[in-house]
């Protein structure tokens, strides 16, 4: 950004549901003029009676993330809820996160948007303070430790995650200096968790499956701004 244009306030949007569901999503996006899309596969991990009361139908899923301004961003989430009946039997969740920053040219891909659509800029003072209800828990282990995760984080509180693979990419030398053996291929456990269980979630899992343990996990997480198809009461 250049100039003394006003700083807008940025969100990742991220929609977890069935891969029919996330190609009505993509059209939605495409035709708000989103230009960032990327797609994951990924598997459910919910309980049966978690699934039947999220109205989720099987494990395969397909996780949608796009960036936008928050304008935007809050917007989109309305007319995804409305057009995906999120909460409804055999949807999905979406929700946003804040994003402090990002690279010079999806920062202006975002702005190109807001202006694209009428949308005035957000300023960034006042927008992050607020109380968040729900945060994301991201803990990315080897492979083939996503049950492990799971099975720490549910007496702690969590109902359910979504798991997908990747592939760790780094410096071998900066591994070897600090004495870590890290598997390429890993598994990343994510889990919405309301704020009174984020600590204890992240706790257990650390316990079980942190880096001193056989999954040399790391686990984070992020407050969720919004978020359509779950009841946070």
């Amino acid at each position: 950004m250049t100039g003394h244009r006003t700083k807008s306030a940025y969100r990742m949007l991220l929609l977890i549901a069935t891969p029919k569901l996330v190609k009505k999503a993509e059209d939605l996006l495409k035709q708000e003029k989103i230009p960032v899309q990327h797609l994951f596969h990924a598997q459910g991990t919910a309980t049966s009676e978690v699934m039947d009361m999220l109205g989720l139908d099987g494990i395969d899923k397909t996780i949608l993330m796009s960036m936008m301004p928050k304008v935007c961003a809050d917007d989109v989430l309305k007319k995804m809820q409305k057009k995906l009946h999120l909460g409804m039997p055999n949807t999905g969740i979406a929700f946003t996160l804040t994003l402090s920053g990002s690279s010079g040219h999806v920062v202006q891909l975002m702005e190109a948007v807001r202006e694209e659509t009428g949308q005035k800029p957000e300023e960034r003072v006042g927008v992050e303070v607020k109380e968040y209800q729900y945060s994301m828990i991201m803990a990315i282990v080897n492979q083939g430790y996503s049950a492990e995760v799971m099975d720490a984080a549910r007496p702690a509180g969590a109902s359910g995650g979504t798991v997908f693979h990747s592939r760790r990419v780094g410096s071998e030398e900066s591994l070897k200096f600090w004495k870590i053996h890290v598997q390429q291929e890993r598994e990343v456990v994510i889990i919405l968790a309301q704020k009174e269980d984020k600590l204890a979630i992240m706790q257990a899992i650390g316990q079980k499956c942190g880096m001193q343990s056989p999954a040399q996990g790391v686990v984070m997480s992020l407050p969720v701004d919004e978020i359509a198809g779950l009841d946070i009461e």
